[in-house]
């Protein structure tokens, strides 16, 4: 096995470990086989909009997807009823609008050799995701 090769499977074992969420895998496997962490995060990143979108039925994307969705809310990670319930809602669109912005955004319009992504930093940028999609699976759409 060439060191990429160990390093790629070491990553996937990482994730594995901690028990990720199984739509990262399918987001992202072939880039972290390949060791491309930089492409590996975007497409987890795309992955997670998608979901977003596929849970809501809003087609919009990014930042304006995320504020809409959470915001107006469309969908709801908790009950929604306290205080406290509203305020983790607004923190969770705003970790999702800082994976936009942070990890997103600048691989969109980044050349990869300019914006060297580690895999140290990979695994810990993929573990977010994973707790973001983990929040997703118990999100409700709200009726109205």
């Amino acid at each position: 096995m060439t060191e990429a090769q160990t390093r790629a499977n070491r990553l996937l074992t990482d994730l594995k470990a901690r028990n990720a969420h199984t739509v990262i895998f399918k987001y992202c496997t072939a880039e972290l086989v390949d060791k491309n962490y930089f492409h590996a995060v975007f497409e987890a990143c795309k992955g997670l909009f998608e979901r977003i979108r596929q849970l809501s039925f809003i087609q919009a994307d990014g930042v304006k997807l995320v504020s809409y969705v959470f915001n107006h809310p469309v969908l709801i990670i908790n009950e929604y009823k306290t205080q406290q319930h509203k305020d983790e809602q607004k923190g969770f669109e705003a970790i999702l609008e800082g994976i936009c912005k942070m990890f997103r955004n600048p691989e969109a319009h980044c050349p990869k050799i300019e914006w060297p992504m580690e895999e140290q930093d990979a695994l810990e940028i993929l573990s977010l995701i994973s707790y973001c999609h983990r929040r997703l699976d118990k999100a409700q759409r709200v009726t109205e």
